[in-house]
């Protein structure tokens, strides 16, 4: 029995947990890796050339273990084996999925879509373990230490992840963007239907009037007049997401 103040219980760390899994996957969005979150961890490729993926769709499942009151969790994605079809995806079970892999915790995270046009990474998909779940081929994305669970899922916070990319909007294109007090500027990278199935690009440009910003946050969108290079090869990428579960990176140069 627990009092206030007192330690979580079994059940509260397991609802704590479902929540960060849906973050830990919207922070690590950069098409596979199979990394160690923090500001020394080294990424490698998962797509290769990935040419022109704005639009394209995939999905996740994690696989989570707990440690007292920190997680580690496996990032499995379908990224660039298939689009996630959704017959398929509504199949998959994730009671099932974490007994089959001996975890306490599966969580199925998705559909998304890239915004980005394509990705520059180091490495390749050759030595990355690749499974299938329900049917769903899926590279591991990453093996990732998540931390303390107790801030681990609040929106609108930078957190470190390394991953060694660069992601390049095209020129012409719409980027969406959201701008923190201090200046900073974060383009959104992948977009989620999780939470709201009906969210389309369509509908990203007026997503402000919807979201809950902080103080001093602002939400915009604009088209590029020149290429976007968001380049975090040598340094880790500063990522958040807001509370529909879209993800964004800061811009860098």
């Amino acid at each position: 029995m627990t009092t206030a103040g007192s330690r979580p219980t079994h059940r509260r760390m397991r609802a704590i947990v479902v929540i960060v899994a849906v973050a830990l996957s919207a922070l690590l969005g950069a098409c596979g890796s199979d990394s160690t979150a923090g500001p020394t961890a080294e990424t490698s490729d998962t797509n290769g050339e990935a040419g022109q993926m704005r639009g394209d769709r995939y999905c996740e499942v994690l696989l989570l273990t707990l440690d007292g009151g920190s997680a580690t969790g496996e990032v499995w994605n379908t990224y660039p084996l298939n689009d996630c079809p959704q017959a398929v995806w509504t199949t998959l079970d994730a009671t099932a999925i974490a007994a089959e892999n001996g975890v306490p915790i599966a969580r199925l995270n998705g559909p998304r879509y890239w915004l980005m046009n394509s990705v520059e990474k180091v490495g390749g998909v050759a030595d990355l373990p690749m499974k299938e779940f329900g049917g769903l081929g899926m590279y591991r994305q990453a093996t990732v230490a998540i931390g303390p669970l107790a801030t681990a899922a609040t929106p609108y916070v930078p957190r470190p992840v390394s991953r060694s990319t660069v992601f390049v909007f095209d020129a012409g294109q719409r980027v969406y963007e959201l701008r923190a007090p201090d200046g900073r500027t974060f383009v959104m990278q992948t977009y989620s239907v999780q939470i709201d199935p009906s969210l389309t690009e369509a509908k990203l440009t007026d997503l402000g009037t919807r979201l809950t910003l902080p103080e001093g946050w602002t939400y915009s969108s604009r088209i590029l007049e020149a290429t976007l290079r968001v380049d975090t090869t040598s340094s880790a990428a500063n990522v958040l997401q807001d509370e529909l579960g879209n993800s964004y990176s800061q811009e860098t140069g």
